[in-house]
């Protein structure tokens, strides 16, 4: 719609296939854009409306006051929904920050310098766990870049000059690092710039080096301008980085006493692991077991070869409500860290940790992983008497390349199996990134029929077999209220043999949306949590009352 008339072109497969046609009148200005994806050049041609809806917020949240509407009008899938946000990337932040308790409103940057328009919203929680979003020109840098580098150089050297020109921290501490400024923080930077150079295996990291010193500078000045003009919640953000500082300092310490001890140095603690004798980790695999008794038919079970068993005996600490040095502490948490090997990935390091897995395949779609080299990365941390560090985390390590989480299939199992779920999102992200992590998925019921045993994994196929079946004599129906009440022989057959079992792998769809979750779920603030379960009340298929 230009200059009163309506104009029209075809394109297929990036070629004009008709001329500029002028096909009405119009007042209006603007592009309408008819889209339908050709099956020759991609594999998948069908929408998903949750998906689009998640980019189509995001936009929405990246460009103020922009009011997008999505509507499927697909015969029994009719849905529409409206994305307008006037706050921009401050409603970013708000929203990612709503299951957490944020410290202070929302500090908000915005500055054009050089062709390059800079934009960052910053808001502490007081949470353990940092989340940095950061975009280009609307596109989400998963793998960060130079706007990423210049942000946390600044926060970092800003935080420790306001500090010591305070006396907060005083001549004999030593500066904060990165990670310790960076605990509880929720941050968005977004920059727009006319010719940005991805990089990266999957183009999601911006490379552009002139980027890294302009949000160096404009986040500096602001960002201390912003703390001396509220000093109130300069000092809350300062003591959170004192209190993160202390607390590094002890997780280190119990972090070294991990790595002292192998995984087969472990036995005198109650998750006693059971490994294979095979060293090739492509083959190997390790259950992690909900209880003793179900370890022990799993040890049974299993093929000595290439299966590992490690059983807890009871539930293990939710990372969420705690600080590294306190999860460190946890013996059922130190024992699957010596028996996976890789360490902690740190969560403030996990783009560094990203950057060396650049190269290396994942398991995704039954793909092998290659390994070659450590993935240890160093890095930098804090400005002045600037120290270096190695990321805990190192892929190389890695002794199993399928740790399977296998637990009752009852609602006590699946708060477990949530539990580790956290652990492994939170300290664990690689292994879930590159598709190592597995579900098991064990039966239901038991339907004996004389000689023949068959399993159900749901109330509808348990139905459906006895319909098969038909009204014949003697048929016993069992229901499994845990891994315990199989013996070692069923329990091999229907979740641990390869050629028999069903295991889902863990995949990360949207990063964003699942720390909303484990957050909700699994964090301290109560009332999102009660929202979350009035809203899908409807939705619970299994209830303990």
């Amino acid at each position: 719609h230009r200059e009163g008339f309506v104009w029209r072109q075809r394109y297929e497969r990036g070629e004009a296939v008709t001329s500029l046609e002028k096909v009405g009148r119009s007042r209006r200005t603007g592009t309408k854009v008819t889209f339908k994806p050709d099956p020759l050049v991609f594999e998948v041609t069908e929408f998903h409306f949750d998906v689009l809806a998640e980019r189509m917020r995001e936009l929405a949240y990246l460009n103020g006051g922009l009011k997008i509407l999505l509507r499927d009008e697909r015969p029994g899938k009719e849905r529409e929904e409206v994305f307008h946000f006037k706050g921009g990337v401050v409603a970013f932040v708000q929203d990612i920050n709503r299951t957490k308790n944020p410290l202070h409103r929302p500090i908000y940057i915005h500055e054009a310098r050089e062709e390059v328009d800079i934009e960052v919203a910053i808001q502490y929680n007081e949470g353990y766990l940092e989340n940095l979003f950061t975009f280009a020109n609307c596109i989400h840098t998963r793998e960060g870049g130079t706007h990423l580098t210049g942000f946390k150089t600044a926060l970092t050297r800003v935080l420790n000059q306001y500090a010591r020109k305070y006396g907060l921290l005083k001549e004999k501490d030593a500066n904060f690092t990165g990670e310790d400024v960076r605990e509880g923080l929720v941050a968005v930077v977004s920059v727009r710039l006319p010719e940005p150079k991805f990089e990266g295996q999957t183009k999601m990291k911006l490379g552009n080096s002139e980027v890294e010193g302009l949000v160096n500078s404009v986040v500096g000045e602001q960002l201390m301008q912003f703390l001396e003009e509220n000093p109130t919640v300069a000092r809350r953000i300062v003591q959170k980085a004192i209190t993160a500082a202390r607390a590094r300092e002890a997780a280190r310490r119990a972090a070294e006493l991990i790595k002292r001890k192998s995984a087969l140095d472990v036995g005198g603690l109650p998750g006693k692991l059971w490994d294979c004798s095979s060293r090739d980790p492509r083959e190997c695999e390790l259950f992690i077991v909900e209880g003793d008794s179900a370890g022990g038919n799993a040890k049974q079970g299993r093929n000595s070869r290439y299966q590992a068993v490690l059983p807890l005996g009871g539930k293990i600490l939710n990372v969420e409500k705690h600080r590294l040095d306190r999860i460190l502490s946890h013996e059922h948490i130190r024992t699957i860290v010596t028996a996976i090997g890789t360490g902690i990935a740190d969560p403030h390091a996990m783009e560094e940790i990203e950057e060396e897995m650049e190269s290396q395949p994942s398991l995704f779609n039954g793909e092998g992983v290659e390994e070659e080299g450590e993935a240890e990365v160093e890095a930098l941390e804090g400005e002045k008497g600037r120290r270096r560090r190695r990321s805990e985390f190192n892929l190389a390590r890695l002794r199993y390349h399928r740790i399977i989480l296998m637990a009752d299939a009852d609602v006590d199992g699946s708060h477990i199996r949530t539990l580790l779920l956290t652990f492994f999102f939170r300290y664990m992200r690689p292994l879930v990134e590159r598709g190592h992590i597995y579900i098991a998925q064990p039966p239901l019921f038991g339907i004996r029929d004389g000689k023949n045993t068959y399993y159900a994994h749901s109330e509808e196929e348990r139905d459906e077999i006895l319909r098969r079946l038909g009204h014949r004599r003697n048929l016993v129906v069992q229901r499994y209220k845990g891994l315990g009440e199989m013996n070692a022989e069923q329990l091999a057959e229907t979740t641990m043999e390869p050629d028999k079992r069903t295991l889902l792998q863990v995949t990360i769809e949207d990063a964003v949306e699942a720390d909303q979750i484990f957050s909700i779920l699994m964090g301290s603030a109560v009332e999102p949590r009660r929202q979350f379960i009035v809203r899908h009340a409807k939705e619970v298929r299994n209830l303990d009352i």
